[in-house]
């Protein structure tokens, strides 16, 4: 890849309607990933893992996030939570949430 910059403006990037409760825009470099997500009070993500490593930054809202082997955590705004790559882990929408997560690009 060549070495320079590029800049994007969120409201440029496309929205993907994942659910009725879920929303998404993620603009994707070379080696990252950077994810802005809206989730309806009430959205349940199901179990499942990544297969690298998961930034979680709660802009707004709450989400309550457990691991299979029984680990919790309530995020709120302000707060950011680490997500080992390979943790099966699921969450559930406590309030309206709007996340900003970061990861490394897979594939």
């Amino acid at each position: 890849m060549t070495p320079g910059i590029t800049r994007f403006r969120w409201e440029d990037v496309p929205l993907d309607k994942v659910t009725e409760m879920v929303t998404r825009k993620t603009i994707g470099g070379a080696e990252l990933s950077l994810t802005q997500a809206y989730f309806k009070k009430g959205a349940h993500v199901p179990l499942h893992a990544h297969e690298v490593e998961l930034l979680v930054y709660v802009l707004q809202g709450v989400i309550r996030v457990a691991t299979a082997v029984g680990d919790e955590a309530t995020v709120r705004e302000g707060e950011v939570l680490v997500v080992t790559g390979g943790t099966t882990h699921q969450a559930d929408v406590l309030d309206d949430a709007f996340l900003l997560t970061v990861s490394r690009r897979t594939g």
